[in-house]
């Protein structure tokens, strides 16, 4: 026996959400806003704090390519709702001047063309017809979305679509439809790098409430609050949301409103590796409008048959490996991109990223820089989306030269990074040489002098690296006081220790834009048989993550990281040798992540690369970066880690981002 719906408040763990925007448009301009408001939406209505529903009942549906493709997430949302029904719509708003209905467009959509759009009539019986839910709820950002609410009245000319529209979200328990404009005024998005005026409007009153309001906000409060922000604002065209609402669905309570209500105390079912419902986070659609038919009319046991076969598992979930304190695993996949794979920036390809470093982190998303390890040298500012929601874009790069302002020989090879305080320097590993130098980001050209390199750590005939296996990871301490340089492979005269490299890492001290001076070596032993690709600085301690990398012909390729504490290890820059020594000598270390052992989703979630069939998440991951400690929210403690991978300009491989969340010792 279930239990019965409220009717106080909205139940999120019976509801059902679909999010539609839409951004890319061929014959349109582009809104990029809206891949912020699909972003930032999300996250708020799924965070526990604000009204956490589960991450398997909101669907994200990006540039849907086709009407089916639109209207198909909401029936399959239907059927999963019991309680209420929200469908969320962002992109171009046009008007059909015939029969002076609501447009919503496509990628594909013309002006002036209502059969390459979606009527709102259409969508609006989408929501009505499917599934048990009491109340719908239609949220609109886009130009002339108060039209809709002319057509919910009647007040449309004839019966050819304004009789039907009448009749759509009537006959339920209740609907609230939210407009985030007149029917003759457009909705404003000044901002590519932001939300648009009103999605950005509606995500700040979820994140931080109303003062003097009740402990629960009802829709309609939001909406008041909202449309008094936005006239606040005097946008030189006024943009002045609508609302109506039938059988008081805006009165229910809706969310918590935070300004008024402590955080929630954190419980054991909300601990990673146990949701407290489910660890599915959201579906992209992608289905034709074919299948999307299937849909309409399906009982509920055929409608989950057919939805596990259209909706793989996506690639998300636990990594394994736990703390021997709790039961909760060390690291947790949260999402991957191929959005980069095989892209052109100004006629410059994306490829061979090998090194990753963070600019910001904020609301509005992570942007970041990329290495691309081969001539010329070239630094990529990329926006990385949310760690939750990856939508990697890539801009113009810029390009590495000498002081001089001439280019660097055509095998530079740079693979490890590291951006220096204030974000207007980095310095680069170079594995021709070896060497390290620094860089002027906005110029491209190189600062000052190359960075000593120790003789043992050279090539022959000085020293002992392995040709083409030297400086591949760099990292800087948070207060650049300390520089890590790893080597990818152990040195000739070190060797390994039964399959497990003997890894050298040189520490450099200095201060931050100021000369770096080798100062200690320190050794790790790698875990079988993989090389060092990536380091970062967990503090200003000595206390590192390390990305491991193999590549086995006919196994494919294998991604490790692991936490390095050099606290207690000993310098070894006077060893001759690293064979045979004690194991007291190396750097402590303990497993975080194995990404062989992260969830590849169901077949087709993940886009498998040529170089390995065995697992299709893998791929060859060479660039590593680590964001700041979430302070709040399901994964408070923990830290956002990205990963990259590098293609080597090859058809073979891709280029993929992934991002995760990592538990660390401290």
């Amino acid at each position: 026996m279930t239990d019965p719906i409220s009717v106080d408040g909205i139940d999120p763990s019976r509801s059902a959400c679909v999010l539609i925007g839409v951004d890319d448009y061929t014959f349109l301009d582009s809104l990029r806003s809206v891949r912020h408001n699909l972003v930032e939406l999300r996250a708020a209505l799924t965070d526990e704090e604000i009204w956490g529903i589960p991450e398997d009942r909101i669907i994200t549906v990006a540039n849907p390519a086709a009407p089916a493709d639109l209207a198909g997430p909401i029936r399959e949302a239907g059927l999963l709702a019991e309680d209420t029904l929200i469908v969320y719509y962002a992109g171009h708003g046009l008007i059909d001047r015939h029969e002076q209905q609501l447009l919503l467009t496509l990628p594909g959509s013309v002006e002036d063309q209502p059969d390459t759009c979606v009527r709102s009539g259409d969508v609006r019986r989408a929501i009505r017809d499917t599934g048990p839910a009491l109340r719908r709820v239609l949220i609109l950002d886009c130009c002339f979305s108060g039209q809709v609410l002319t057509e919910m009245t009647g007040v449309d000319r004839g019966r050819q679509g304004g009789q039907v529209a009448v009749e759509t979200l009537r006959g339920v328990e209740g609907s609230y439809v939210m407009t985030s404009a007149p029917r003759d005024r457009p909705s404003h998005a000044p901002d590519p790098r932001r939300c648009t005026v009103f999605t950005g409007a509606l995500v700040d009153v979820l994140r931080h409430g109303l003062p003097d309001g009740p402990p629960k906000l009802g829709l309609h409060a939001i909406f008041q609050t909202v449309k008094a922000r936005i006239t606040a604002m005097r946008p030189e065209m006024p943009q002045e949301p609508q609302d109506e609402d039938r059988n008081g669905v805006g009165g229910l309570d809706f969310v918590r409103n935070l300004a008024v209500l402590p955080p929630l105390a954190p419980t054991p079912d909300l601990i990673i590796g146990r949701p407290r419902r489910s660890r599915l986070r959201t579906f992209l659609w992608s289905l034709t409008a074919g299948a999307a038919g299937l849909a309409v009319g399906l009982g509920a046991p055929a409608a989950a048959d057919w939805w596990q076969q259209n909706h793989p598992a996506s690639a998300a979930g636990s990594c394994g490996g736990h703390l021997a304190d709790a039961d909760a695993p060390r690291a947790v996949l949260l999402d991957h991109s191929d959005a980069l794979n095989k892209k052109n920036v100004d006629y410059e390809a994306v490829e061979g990223l090998s090194a990753l470093a963070l600019v910001s982190e904020g609301p509005d998303g992570v942007e970041a820089l990329a290495l691309a390890d081969n001539s010329p040298g070239l630094l990529f500012p990329l926006t990385l989306g949310s760690p939750f929601d990856l939508n990697p874009t890539a801009d113009t790069a810029h390009t590495l030269r000498r002081a001089t302002g001439k280019k660097f020989p055509q095998w530079y090879d740079g693979e490890g990074m590291a951006l220096e305080e204030g974000g207007r320097t980095v310095l680069v590993g170079s594995e021709t040489g070896p060497a390290i130098r620094r860089f002027d980001i906005a110029t491209g050209k190189q600062l000052g002098a190359d960075f000593p390199i120790p003789e043992a750590l050279r090539f022959w005939p000085q020293g002992s690296a392995q040709t083409g296996r030297s400086i591949e990871s760099l990292a800087l301490s948070p207060n650049g006081k300390h520089l890590y340089a790893g080597w990818e492979a152990a040195l000739a005269k070190d060797g390994d220790q039964r399959g497990r490299a003997l890894i050298r890492i040189q520490r450099y001290t200095g201060e931050p834009g100021g000369a770096y001076t080798p100062d200690k070596q320190y050794a790790y032993l790698a875990s079988d048989g993989m090389h060092l690709v990536e380091l970062a600085a967990l503090d200003n301690d000595d206390g590192l993550l390390a990305l491991e990398r193999a590549y086995t012909a006919s196994l494919g390729t294998a991604v490790r990281v692991v936490q390095l504490s050099l606290d207690q290890a000993r310098d070894v820059t006077d060893e001759d040798s690293l064979y045979g020594l004690p194991a007291d000598v190396f750097a402590d270390e303990t497993p975080v992540l194995d990404l062989a052992a992260c969830p590849a989703g169901g077949p087709g979630a993940v886009a498998t690369p040529a170089s390995n069939h065995n697992n299709p998440l893998m791929d060859n991951v060479e660039g590593m970066a680590l964001g700041k400690e979430w302070r709040t929210g399901r994964y408070k403690g923990w830290r956002p880690l990205y990963l990259i991978s590098d293609d080597n300009g090859s058809g073979d491989q891709i280029t993929r981002l992934y991002s995760l969340a990592v538990r660390l010792k401290p």
